[in-house]
């Protein structure tokens, strides 16, 4: 047998079943083997869709055509879904304008390309002292971009970094 989720013909062990026909009426609650039959006689399976009912739902159905448009719907999901990353763009406390531009110009980018962006500023010795300046960084960078995300996280120092998390907004 080609099921893994679902119990077909032979699998089921139940002495009666409640019957759904091929296309869709209630046929009403028939020993298995009356049931079995009348799948036989229709050319299709018997699939147990409901195992935990009293008694368990059997539906007449061509198995092998049911899986196929089953898997032809899981691929359309998957194809349409779209995994979010999470990208990190590195700034120093005492960095100059042309690199700032540079780098913002990368938030843009990837809060563009729908991923949520990691905005780091990594302090290195006594710059820890100064962290004000990291989170006034941060903050210049998620207000030149509040139009196009949000923020999930706001500048927090952790270790020698102050970390901010922004993600695009949702169309």
């Amino acid at each position: 047998m080609i099921s893994k989720d679902h119990q077909i013909n032979e699998e089921i062990r139940a002495k009666e079943v409640r019957l759904i026909g091929a296309d869709g009426e209630q046929i009403g609650i028939k020993p298995f083997r009356e049931a079995m039959q009348m799948a036989i006689d229709a050319n299709m399976d018997l699939v147990n869709i409901a195992p935990q009912a009293k008694p368990p739902v059997c539906r007449i159905m061509d198995y092998g055509k049911f899986r196929y448009e089953q898997q032809k719907k899981d691929k359309e999901a998957r194809k349409n879904q779209k995994i979010v990353d999470l990208k990190e763009v590195w700034f120093r406390s005492n960095i100059e304008e042309h690199d700032y531009q540079t780098k913002f110009r990368n938030v843009v980018k990837f809060l563009g390309e729908g991923d949520k962006v990691k905005c780091s500023v990594r302090f290195r010795g006594r710059e820890i002292a100064h962290a004000n300046i990291g989170q006034k960084i941060l903050e210049r960078v998620a207000n030149e971009v509040s139009d196009i995300c949000v923020v999930e996280r706001v500048p927090k120092l952790e270790g020698r970094s102050m970390i901010m998390i922004l993600a695009p907004k949702s169309h």
